[in-house]
């Protein structure tokens, strides 16, 4: 059709030009004429080159796929706008020739036409960052303009293996972050004009062709995160233009080819987390241009040569988690480039080279965990720019140098585990960047300086098992960003401090010195406080009443002191208290009748005091152990556990009785009566009944008196009906019930088990009396031979998975703070501890506050579920192998909520690519990806401002779910970790990893 209206126009242009010679005076007017028509002509001419066919082939994509977001709504050939150059996502060269289609980012879906890479002259396709899924065409690189130069087809959902073929002219392919099988094909090297080679991130199976070298141009090569094997082709050594290559992430195998050293041109060589060995090649020196080499994550054994310290380019040097040994040559000063040094995790000896300390750009030195000994270069952090050092776990010894923090940005001091001495530098007093400082376990001495005291961003603090010495009390403390403070075993003496300044205080540790004098009623302005220790001092005087204004503090130690006076009883309104040792006092008095209300104290020690009369009748005393009240002047009754002898009835003199007036003995006996009936009536509460019920005689017990006496087993077989589901998974179904009596709701969860363990059930009064206010409590079980429903307090909310997706990133911060704080008392504050099972986004509640609610899976009762895919995938590698739930295996479970807290993926997904699993996917995202590219888009906006935080809690996400349960953190380190993350970003956000301590 076009070519029919150029031949009209020519012809009629042909006449016009014939009448001109004829009459002249027509001249100007036919050359007007003549300049319409031109340009109509290269109106209607718009694709030269493609007429119908071409706009055909753009329409064949549109209609292949889906555009939710309608990008293509002016692909239209109908409409006014039937000239593609003009259409959303096409670039054309002079407005007539397609060059460029680009529809990266616009969220289309569906499978991917071949006709677009037909288009006769197109140099650029770029579709990366969508939903396409499907195969790659198979004749994607077959018959194909040699036009094409730049082929973009990353972040999508394809799979299928990748195409035969080849194209000559393109220079770039970037096919990573797809879920592409199978092995990358031989004829690979036949795509000569290549300097940019992606196919990272899939799932390519078998070796590195050596047809590869082929590409003589390759520039670019990165074949990460699939699960490519056997050796590392020594013909890679042939591509002498290579500036990049990251095999990292996979299971290669072998040595480190000696030829890749002749990459003269190399800027980045990554190889990390596979499982080569060997030692380092030595031709590795005469990569003299490379800025990054990372070898972390291997086997490699040996020393590191001498010459490797020649490539003065250097910017990062990783290669810990290896198996390294031998000594760290002076020449390391050579590197004046570097910034980032991680050797941790090696069998490197000997001293700490003192050429360290002349590298002017050192930011981050992490050496911990090897077999340094010797002292600390003293000009280390003169002349460098250190923001983190960790030399932890080592053999160190001498003093700390006070040069450390003159670039005035160290962040991060790890000294711990050493034996570092003498005193704690005067220098540190002036070093205000300081945030986390851990001199612990050394043999420091002297006394700290009164600034050290008032530095303003440190928020952890610890400093024990140290010679340090002197008075603190009397000093003013002005720390208003410290959270965990441990000077415990250290030779302090004095009055304990009045305050330290800060109101975010919530671990205070000052055991284990020679602490006299009282206990200061300001503690009890430490509103935040969660932990405090004072044991094995010298303190005298009262406890202090204002102690329990701490109201959420769970673990009080004041034992091994001098104390005297009473218990307070306002000890029992503190209402998480889980952890009470008074033990070696000389504390009087009687028990107050209250202590042990509060269900959540599951842990009490007062023995070896002063103490006299009756141990109260409350849950926290009645299955005491006996050492727990020994030393005392104490009884109990036939019901407790203590082994104290009975209480004896005081007998009375006859004569007394008849003075005694009868409106005495009735008010007496009717008090005495009613203390009876109620303690009596809370102990009969929580007693096993045998109750009959639908299908026969039913088991009942409660673990609440307030619950016991409002819900019946009518209530529980009511709520147990079709009508009140409110959620159904593989473990059982729970049912919403309500109080008959006095309308109080609560949840029923059938259990598929259809009965309760014997050796479950002896267990089951411990587990009720967990109060936490981030934990559902436990209210209840029934059972019998026909079946089984546990009862859990109601709580108003919705369950984490079903809201996830639509939670900002603040309502986040605050679910993994409740979460992990809940696991803290799960496993620290709970005597004995509780594992709490699948930790997942099923287990959580989220109330209208976005405060977490987790429910626990009963102990004795959790099993993996093989068969079940959604269950078993929170559930750590460790026990889906049979080796039982631990408490790290909640660890693990808790890191799988954090990353889909910051990802928007879960365990259950399946778009993971060439990653296993989605630890592997968050580990490669993390190394190696912007944070935009795995961050969920609900939360992309909030990036920007809180990217050191959603970096730092996706490192603690990936300690969690380290594959060995030792590497993981404790609930109390995890806990303080990210609370810490969440309060006080870290001035390095785009490190690999830190030190776990």
């Amino acid at each position: 059709m076009c070519a029919f209206y150029v031949d009209a126009i020519n012809f009629e242009l042909m006449m016009m030009m014939k009448m001109a010679r004829r009459r002249p005076h027509q001249t100007c007017l036919i050359s007007c004429m003549f300049m319409f028509l031109f340009f109509f002509s290269n109106q209607t001419s718009a694709l030269d080159d493609g007429d119908e066919h071409q706009l055909q082939l753009l329409l064949s994509f549109k209609a292949s796929i889906n555009d939710p977001l309608n990008f293509l709504s002016d692909w239209n050939k109908t409409t006014s706008s039937n000239n593609p150059c003009n259409w959303h996502g096409i670039t054309c060269d002079n407005n007539t020739t397609i060059k460029t289609f680009e529809l990266s980012g616009r969220n289309i879906s569906g499978k991917l036409s071949s006709s677009i890479f037909h288009l006769s002259h197109i140099e650029t396709i770029d579709l990366s960052n969508n939903q396409l899924a499907g195969q790659l065409p198979k004749d994607m690189f077959v018959g194909v303009s040699n036009s094409l130069r730049h082929l973009n087809l990353s972040n999508n959902n394809f799979t299928g293996v990748v195409p035969q073929g080849s194209v000559s002219s393109l220079e770039v392919l970037d096919l990573s972050n797809n879920m592409i099988s199978g092995q990358i094909p031989d004829g690979i090297g036949s795509f000569s004009s290549l300097k940019f080679l992606d196919l990272g991130g899939n799932v390519l199976l078998g070796s590195i062709p050596s047809s590869i070298s082929n590409m003589s141009s390759l520039e670019d090569l990165t074949l990460a995160s699939n699960q490519l094997s056997g050796k590392i082709p020594t013909q890679l050594g042939q591509l002498k233009s290579l500036k990049w290559i990251y095999l990292g992430y996979n299971n290669l195998s072998g040595q480190i080819p000696e030829q890749i050293g002749n990459l003269v041109q190399l800027n980045h060589l990554d190889l990390v987390f596979n499982k080569l060995t060997g030692q380092i090649p030595v031709s590795l020196s005469n990569l003299t241009q490379l800025r990054y080499l990372f070898l972390y994550g291997n086997k490699l054994t040996g020393p590191v040569p001498q010459s490797l310290f020649g490539l003065e380019k250097l910017v990062s040097l990783d290669l810990s988690d290896n198996f390294l040994s031998g000594e760290i040559s002076e020449n390391v000063g050579q590197l004046q480039n570097l910034e980032i040094l991680h050797l941790f995790s090696n069998n490197f000896k000997g001293i700490i080279p003192s050429a360290l300390a002349s590298l002017p750009r050192l930011q981050v030195l992490q050496l911990w965990s090897n077999k340094f000994s010797g002292e600390i270069p003293r000009r280390l952090g003169y002349r460098n720019n250190l923001t983190v050092l960790d030399l932890s776990t080592n053999s160190l010894t001498g003093k700390i140098p006070d040069k450390l923090c003159d670039s005035g940005r160290l962040f991060k001091l790890i000294l711990f585990s050493n034996s570092l001495e003498g005193e704690i530098p005067r220098s540190f007093s002036s070093c205000k960047s300081l945030g986390r400082v851990r001199l612990q376990n050394n043999r420091l001495s002297g006394e700290i300086s009164a600034e050290f005291t008032k530095l303003p961003l440190v928020y952890f603090l610890d400093i024990s098992g140290n010679n340090l010495s002197g008075r603190i009390g009397e000093r003013k403390w002005d720390m208003p960003s410290l959270q965990m403070l441990n000077i415990g075993r250290n030779g302090f003496f004095g009055n304990l401090p009045d305050n330290f300044g800060s109101e975010k205080l919530e671990n205070l540790d000052l055991s284990e010195n020679r602490f006299s004098g009282p206990i200061s009623p300001s503690f009890g302005y430490l509103s935040e406080l969660m932990q405090l220790k004072l044991s094995h001092n010298e303190l005298s005087g009262p406890i202090p009443q204002q102690l329990s204004s701490c109201m959420k503090l769970v673990s009080l130690d004041l034992s091994h002191n001098r104390l005297t006076g009473t218990i307070p009883t306002s000890l029992s309104d503190m209402p998480v208290l889980g952890d009470l040792d008074l033990s070696e006092n000389d504390i009087s008095g009687e028990i107050p009748p209250n202590l042990g209300v509060i269900e959540s104290l599951v842990q009490v020690n007062i023995s070896h005091n002063k103490l006299h009369g009756t141990l109260p009748y409350t849950a926290a005393f009645l299955a005491i152990n006996a050492s727990a009240v020994a030393g005392n002047d104490l009884c109990g009754s036939d019901t407790t556990t203590s082994g104290l002898p009975p209480c004896k009835r005081v007998k009375r003199n006859p004569t007394w009785w008849f003075v005694v007036t009868c409106s005495l003995v009735a008010l007496m006996g009717f008090g005495v009566a009613a203390y009876v009936f109620v303690i009596m009536r809370r102990r009969n509460d929580l007693k096993v009944k045998t109750v009959e019920g639908e299908g026969g005689i039913w088991e009942l017990q409660f673990f609440d008196s307030k619950v016991s006496r409002s819900v019946t087993i009518h209530d529980i077989f009511s709520a147990a009906k079709q009508g009140n589901v409110i959620a159904m998974g593989k473990t059982g179904i729970s049912y919403r019930g309500e109080s008959v009596l006095n309308g109080m709701q609560f949840v029923v969860k059938e259990d598929t088990m259809n009965s309760i363990p014997p050796s479950f059930r002896c267990k089951m009064v411990e587990f009720g009396r967990l109060r936490h206010p981030n934990v559902i409590k436990l209210i209840g079980i029934c059972h019998s031979q026909k079946g089984a429903y546990v009862l859990y307090e109601y709580c108003e909310g919705k369950v984490l998975s079903q809201v996830l997706r639509d939670l900002s990133w603040e309502q986040r911060r605050k679910i993994a703070l409740g979460i992990a704080r809940a696991l803290r008392f799960l496993h620290c504050r709970s005597s004995p501890s509780v594992v709490a099972g699948h930790v997942s986004p099923e287990k959580v509640i989220v109330d209208a506050k976005d405060e977490p609610r987790i429910r626990l899976s009963l102990p004795g009762m959790v099993q993996p579920d093989s068969k079940g895919f959604i269950a078993s995938s929170y559930i750590a590698p460790e026990a889906k192998e049979g080796k039982g739930i631990t408490e790290k295996s909640d660890i693990y479970g808790f890191g799988l909520v954090l990353i889909e807290l910051l990802t928007g993926k879960g365990p259950a997904d399946t778009e993971f690519g060439a990653h296993k699993s989605i630890v592997e996917w968050a580990r490669y995202c993390y190394s190696d990806c912007h944070l935009d590219v795995w961050t969920d888009p609900k939360i992309r906006g909030h990036v920007s401002s809180n990217q050191n935080e959603i970096v730092e809690t996706m490192n603690l996400a990936l300690h969690c779910t380290a594959g060995d349960p030792t590497a993981r953190p404790c609930a109390d380190e995890l806990y303080k970790t990210l609370d810490s993350i969440m309060r006080t970003s870290s001035c390095v956000s785009s490190l690999k990893v830190s030190s776990p301590f």
